[in-house]
């Protein structure tokens, strides 16, 4: 893909975006600190930084979510006057967000037409959209089930008809925040392909991510900021991950995997046998699975999204009931007839980091105090008498948030205010500062900075040391191997692999999530 990169023009020719001296502030946090950014047209421009340092919140301001406090915009080399989406669409932008902006109980095609009716009639408007959305699908390699609804298509669908939708309106320049994060590898090289096409086209594009790996694979021009401000803008031919890590964090970052063996582990602490778990549809997603949890150790569960991994998580927690199978965990033995439910899995130490953290580990509408102690807002030092401790609350969650680097640390800001990934820190902190015997984790670093990733990833392992046992889901590879002492596969709802951390490679358990049986085990 490398030699399909469009050459980073020079600097006579007009560029798709010019932010000259953008200046945006929230109340006492300067999130954009006179940032000037070029864009050249039909190239991949990366935008990377920490959470919060100001990157999401300068394409907002491109894309006319946020009016900039000072700073002027050109597109194509000509200024712009963006003052909400409406004005950035004209211009010929388009913007696909982190979590997607669908009508999920509308049809794909309906999703498309959305405020963009070329009829009143429409019945007429489908008609006359529908070739040009075929002709468009053809073009571009982004095919999607026009009927079918929202709701119903994969996560890598549901991108790719965001992106229809971005380009039905006519965008040249296309913004893509955390494009992967919720993608399996399969879909990620769809996407990229797509990418490059669109590129070939003549379509700009800005990849807002965290993930240097597919800067490096993709972009041709990456941009670095920190602090509001940019640290770092040159040729991807000039960089490389390692410096863009340094560049990010300010500091050298290492989230690679210390030399040795795995823990081996110590009592066991929760053990599952014979779950076998049917959806609403009477489909089974679990087959009589068998697990157990042993202390002082990490086990990862690695396979493709869509496999059962978040299911188990949710049995485990409490959040689902199974069929059929046993639990036995603090002493206490659990059966689908009396399944332990959330409060009695933190009666029993377990903690739950959920995978998707704004539908379930957080109330966005409420200020992060309220957010740090959700579900544990009975204890003693949070209530006396039934009645809520509100200042202990709030210097709780002040703690937590030095503790974990929470930014910016303002307990009283709402959680939806906060990035992706101090929304993720925050979850942590809470379900971390417990002290729990066991921690079920779903996609720990999802939407994440490296320096984040580094700091979440030594928290995990501090908690490893102490004795805790940790089951962490991930999709991505070398996240699992980076952390985990023993690895389960699963593949179809069941486990297809058990294997100590030095058994394992991307390889072999690459091998084994596609169902593919293990040739070591064969040849043993």
């Amino acid at each position: 893909m490398s030699e399909a990169r469009a050459m980073h023009p020079s600097t006579a020719a007009p560029p798709a975006v010019h932010m000259a001296g953008i200046h945006k502030r929230f109340g006492p946090v300067l999130a954009n600190d006179g940032v000037t950014l070029r864009i050249a047209a039909g190239t991949v421009h990366g935008l990377v930084g920490e959470n919060g340092a100001g990157k999401s919140t300068l394409m907002s301001v491109l894309y006319g979510f946020y009016a900039a406090d000072a700073g002027h915009i050109e597109v194509f080399g000509q200024p712009v006057a963006i003052e909400d989406s409406a004005d950035a669409i004209r211009a010929g932008l388009g913007m696909v967000h982190q979590h997607f902006m669908l009508v999920e109980n509308l049809r794909a095609i309906d999703n498309v037409l959305l405020g963009a009716e070329p009829h009143a009639l429409l019945r007429v408007a489908e008609a006359q959209v529908r070739p040009r959305l075929q002709q468009l699908m053809d073009s571009t390699g982004l095919r999607v089930d026009l009927d079918a609804l929202a709701g119903d298509l994969t996560v890598g669908d549901r991108q790719r008809l965001e992106i229809l939708k971005a380009l039905f309106r006519g965008a040249r320049i296309l913004i893509l925040d955390e494009p992967t994060a919720v993608l399996t590898p399969q879909e990620t090289t769809q996407l990229f392909d797509v990418l490059a096409r669109l590129r070939a086209q003549g379509t700009t594009i800005v990849l807002i991510t965290h993930k240097l790996g597919e800067v490096m694979r993709l972009c041709d021009h990456v941009t670095v900021m920190r602090a509001g401000r940019v640290v770092q803008d040159l040729p991807i031919a000039q960089a490389s991950e390692a410096g863009l890590a340094e560049a990010m964090v300010g500091r050298k970052v290492n989230i690679g995997r210390a030399a040795g063996p795995g823990a081996a582990g110590g009592d066991v602490v929760l053990q599952a046998h014979g779950l076998a778990l049917r959806d609403a549809m009477q489909v089974t997603r679990l087959h009589g699975l068998d697990l157990t949890l042993r202390a002082g150790e990490i086990v990862g569960v690695a396979g493709v999204a869509g496999n059962g991994q978040s299911m188990l998580l949710e049995l485990l927690a409490g959040l689902r009931t199974p069929q059929q199978g046993g639990l036995a965990v603090g002493g206490e033995t659990f059966t689908p007839q009396r399944w332990i439910d959330p409060r009695a899995a933190r009666r029993l130490g377990i903690a739950h980091v959920p995978e998707d953290r704004q539908a379930f580990g957080l109330v966005l509408d409420f200020p992060a105090w309220e957010s740090a102690v959700l579900g544990y807002e009975d204890l003693p030092q949070y209530s006396r008498r039934g009645w809520m401790r509100h200042g202990a609350m709030q210097a709780a969650a002040a703690a937590m948030m030095e503790r974990f680097d929470v930014r910016p640390r303002n307990p009283r800001l709402r959680s939806a205010s906060f990035s992706g990934g101090n929304q993720q820190k925050l979850v942590l902190a809470r379900e971390i500062g417990r002290a729990p015997r066991v921690l079920l984790v779903g996609q720990p670093t999802r939407g994440v900075d490296i320096g984040a990733i580094e700091f979440i990833h030594a928290q995990l392992r501090t908690l490893r040391d102490a004795g805790c046992a940790l089951l962490v889901v991930s999709s991505e590879l070398e996240e699992i191997l980076a952390l985990a002492d023993r690895v389960l596969v699963m593949n179809a709802g069941r486990i297809t692999g058990d294997l100590p951390i030095g058994d394992c490679s991307e390889a072999r358990l690459g091998m084994l999530m596609a169902g593919t049986p293990d040739p070591q085990a064969v040849a043993a």
